[in-house]
């Protein structure tokens, strides 16, 4: 999978089809709180993510825009969530992955900020 698709898998939410793509030594950094260390961590903070997100009636990308080349990627989104009980947040993101000689993702950048609805 080349390294483009791979940020837009994981920007995406379909964090699944990552798993085979990140380094054993992979670091999620989330400016502002703890950063995530290996493969194992990230992995299980994408599935308590999935499992946040199982419950909600509705995710829709307004702003979807990606850029890659063989070591870095990054993108740029802003989502719509929707909670069952109809509560919306709107949130923007940039995520910036790095990448080794081999494709494999090294380094996760992530930075949100929540927008008036």
């Amino acid at each position: 999978m080349h390294t483009l698709r791979i940020a837009e898998a994981f920007s995406g939410h379909r964090f699944p089809e990552t798993f085979d793509h990140l380094a054993a030594d992979v670091r999620w950094v989330l400016p502002g709180q703890a950063s995530i260390e290996g493969r194992a961590g990230v992995i299980a903070a994408c599935g308590s993510s999935a499992a946040e997100m199982a419950q909600l009636a509705s995710t829709e990308f307004s702003r979807f825009v990606s850029v890659g080349g063989d070591r870095v990627a990054a993108v740029d989104a802003v989502g719509r969530y929707v909670s069952a009980d109809g509560n919306v947040s709107v949130v923007s993101s940039a995520d910036i992955y790095e990448f080794d000689g081999d494709g494999l993702v090294t380094t996760i950048t992530s930075y949100a900020v929540e927008l008036d609805t």
